[in-house]
């Protein structure tokens, strides 16, 4: 099950076709510019950044809105796809980039007003299968079981083309940053996705399970998924390592403050580690439903928000959770704080704002 398939705007059948009904026929939603909607700040978005002081939500049919008055009020972008978007990144106040199904990455130059296309799904095929074409002929990848196994995954996965969605984006600046996915796709960019690199065979994930979230978190890059999966990057040997997971269901997200690590997912199921990842404590999260997204603020400060539309607050860096008194809840997808005193949450119905007390 996908990130976004815990939505229930978002049907099974949206996550297998790349197609939409148009003027009575189809079309490839990756190729026609989202449609212009008043309601599109109140409908189903996924993911949350800031870019400066400007406010990006991100989500369904390719609406991207955007807010400069804290919340208050928002306008949408011009964005070419109606594929649904489920994540955002801004490492500056003018880059950004989104991702989501039909393997869609957009990026933005100008604080997310408008958008271009720099990878979609076929591309993305193409390039995995270009790239351990060539690393195969040039013997780089050696030879046994292993790597036919890698080759043979490439080939079926790579072919797949846009049948397999981005599910998260994080960049540590304008050049530098990860992209990933459904059944390990995982791709990363040294020059603000001019290029993109496969890293498929850069992970220990032998199962191929889904990749929900990563995230820089001090000076660690971090990535979640399915089953448990925890992995942790090796800058030296370019490379994700598995670490030892507490919990063997599937992860949603990944935040911290600093070298304190929070992993969170199905249940109401959150781990904290304040050693890199080689030891983690259960954090009392008082919610049983799914945990669907974090940030973290100030300091110290952590939010987590679930499936069901709680907002819990942590003011020390994800020791304890309390739950915050909302006007409104609503199942939430994506949480951001704007200083100390107000959350943005967005989700099935739309974004909004929140007092933070």
């Amino acid at each position: 099950m996908f990130k976004s398939a815990l939505r229930p705007v978002i049907t099974a059948l949206a996550l297998a076709l790349p197609l939409a009904a148009v003027a009575g026929g189809y079309s490839d939603v990756a190729a026609v510019p989202a449609k212009a909607s008043p309601l599109a700040a109140k409908s189903l978005l996924n993911g949350l950044a800031r870019a400066g002081e400007r406010i990006v939500a991100v989500g369904q049919r390719g609406h991207i809105v955007l807010s400069d008055d804290g919340g208050k009020s928002w306008r949408q972008a011009s964005v070419p796809v109606s594929s649904d978007l489920v994540a955002v990144s801004f490492p500056s106040a003018k880059q950004g980039w989104a991702v989501g199904h039909d393997g869609v990455v957009l990026h933005s130059a100008d604080a997310g007003a408008t958008w271009t296309v720099q990878l979609d799904g076929r591309r993305a095929g193409q390039l995995m299968l270009a790239h351990y074409s060539r690393l195969a002929e040039s013997s780089a990848l050696g030879s046994g079981e292993q790597i036919d196994r890698l080759l043979d995954d490439v080939k079926r996965i790579g072919g797949q083309g846009a049948e397999n969605p981005f599910l998260d984006v994080w960049f540590s600046d304008e050049r530098n940053g990860f992209i990933v996915g459904a059944f390990n796709l995982i791709f990363r960019t040294a020059d603000g996705g001019k290029s993109w690199e496969p890293w498929f065979d850069r992970t220990d994930n032998p199962n191929r399970l889904h990749l929900y979230a990563l995230r820089g978190i001090g000076s660690d890059v971090y990535a979640v998924g399915e089953q448990g999966l925890v992995l942790k990057l090796d800058a030296q040997a370019s490379r994700f390592r598995a670490l030892e997971s507490p919990y063997k269901g599937t992860y949603f997200g990944v935040t911290g403050n600093d070298d304190k690590v929070l992993v969170f997912g199905l249940r109401g199921n959150a781990y904290r580690s304040a050693d890199g990842g080689r030891s983690w404590v259960k954090v009392d999260s008082g919610i049983q439903d799914g945990l669907t997204g974090a940030a973290a603020f100030g300091p110290r400060g952590l939010l987590m928000v679930s499936q069901s539309g709680q907002v819990l607050v942590s003011k020390d860096a994800g020791e304890h959770f309390s739950p915050l008194k909302l006007t409104q809840a609503a199942p939430a997808s994506a949480v951001l704080a704007l200083g100390s005193d107000t959350v943005v949450i967005a989700g099935a119905r739309g974004v909004r704002a929140e007092a933070l007390r």
